[in-house]
Parts: structure tokens; C-alpha cells; sequence
């Protein structure tokens, strides 16, 4: 049983970069740092390294590190401290055969990314794809706010172009979010093959991702013009689903 109790060892080392992205990529590992988290990254296979903490029964039905009390909050971003943590590979998913996709153009927030991801798995959506300036899909608020979906639905980041050729390759219908010129979310003639596109959070979809649509929708809504990108994206799903 191996034993960790040096914070300068070389694996803690490592895994604590793995807090910043560039190190997250230059790996190609991150971190998970709840049990239910834990549990569906073994569903999908890809933990490198299970550790617990020393003192602590392993749960999990595989192989662990043991590490002690100042290595575990070393490694930790949550306030209180915890007992598992996973170091997982990053999930390299394809998209292929689409009917129902996500498009996210520069949507910069953590939590409406990753509730948007965990929203499109469950209405049973088949990817999600995110521009390259969108954030980062293992920021661990992210990860947290899509409790775990990004394990199991293809997430893909690549130029708006290469995702908009992806999708159209795929026979799929371009439905652009868009206060202007735009028709309301019940007139819109519901179909089997899809992609809704989303934008930033302040200053929405660009000028190139309208002009590629086959259709502009905006909700039909009082008071306000718009809403929080998540809310807006789980409405207008649901919708198509």
C-alpha cells in the first residue's frame, strides 16, 4: 500500500498543477474531487490516479494512493477537506451520426457551460460543442456544474467553421438564439436533426454564427429581453427534444 505524506514528492508536484489549465492540457489529466464525480469517471474509464485519504476506507473498487491530510488539501479546491480525489484522463469522445447537438460560441462562464452539458445529457442530446475561445471544459466549476455528463456526451472544441461543417455534414438544421429578425420558440417547426447555437453570455452569438443559421428563435418572455444563457439553452431544449 503506497503512502504519501511529503508535499514534495514528485507526484503531488504534479498533480497540484493540474489547478491551471496550461498544465492540465500539457498532461492531459485533471482533477475530480467528489465521490459521485468519482463514480461516474470509473463508469467511463478514464482515471489515471485514485487517492484517498490516509485513515480513510477505499470505497471504489480499484487500486488507490494513499496520501495524508496536508497532501489531500494541497490537492484540494473545495473548502472543507476531502477524502477522495481522482486524477482522470481527458475524455477523447467523437462525434459522429448527429442529430441533436449543442453549439456554445465564446459562452465564458464555468457554470453555464457546464450546466449546459449536463442539461443536454439529459434530454438526450448527442454533443456539445464549444468554440475555442469558450472556457475551459475542466475548469473544476465546470466540471462541478455538469455533475459528471461530460464523462458520458461528446464534448468538442474546435473553430466555430469546423464545428458548423461538422454539423451541416450531419444533415442537421442551424437554429441560431438571437433577440433580432428572429421568430418565437413555438413557431418553430420542430425537427429530427439539429443544432442550436448559443452565445456569449453579454453580447450573444456573432455575426458569422447568425448568418450561417437556418433559423433565428428568441423565447417568448415579459419583463425582460433575455435570459441567463443555461436557463435560456434548457428551455429552448427542451422544446426540440
Amino acid at each position: 500500500m503506497e503512502i504519501i505524506t511529503s508535499l514534495e514528492n514528485s507526484k503531488v508536484k504534479q498533480w497540484s498543477k493540474l489547478n491551471l489549465k496550461k498544465y492540465r492540457d500539457r498532461y492531459q489529466l485533471f482533477i475530480v474531487q467528489e465521490k459521485h464525480l468519482i463514480e461516474e469517471a470509473i463508469k467511463a474509464d478514464c482515471i489515471d490516479t485514485l487517492i484517498v485519504l490516509e485513515g480513510i476506507e477505499n470505497i471504489f473498487e480499484r487500486d488507490c494512493i494513499y496520501v495524508c491530510a496536508a497532501v489531500m488539501r494541497k490537492l484540494s479546491v473545495n473548502v472543507s477537506l476531502n477524502n477522495y480525489i481522482a486524477i482522470c484522463r481527458m475524455v477523447d469522445h467523437k462525434a459522429e451520426n448527429l442529430s441533436k447537438a449543442i453549439i456554445l460560441e465564446k459562452v465564458q462562464n464555468p457554470g453555464n457551460v457546464g450546466t449546459i452539458i449536463r442539461t443536454a445529457y439529459c434530454f438526450g442530446y448527442d454533443a456539445v460543442f464549444l468554440t475555442a475561445d469558450s472556457c475551459d471544459l475542466y475548469n473544476e466549476k465546470t466540471i462541478q456544474a455538469s455533475q459528471g455528463a461530460f464523462f458520458h456526451l461528446p464534448v468538442i472544441r474546435d473553430q466555430l467553421e469546423n464545428i458548423i461543417c461538422k454539423v451541416r455534414e450531419n444533415g442537421c438544421r442551424l437554429i441560431a438564439t438571437d433577440l433580432d429578425n428572429s421568430n418565437f420558440l413555438k413557431e418553430s417547426k420542430k425537427t429530427d436533426k439539429l443544432a442550436i447555437m448559443l452565445g456569449n453570455e453579454g453580447q450573444g452569438l456573432s455575426k458569422q454564427a447568425i448568418q450561417a443559421a437556418d433559423e433565428r428563435i428568441k423565447i417568448e418572455m415579459n419583463n425582460f429581453e433575455s435570459l441567463n444563457v443555461a436557463i435560456a439553452a434548457a428551455i429552448v431544449m427542451y422544446y426540440y427534444k
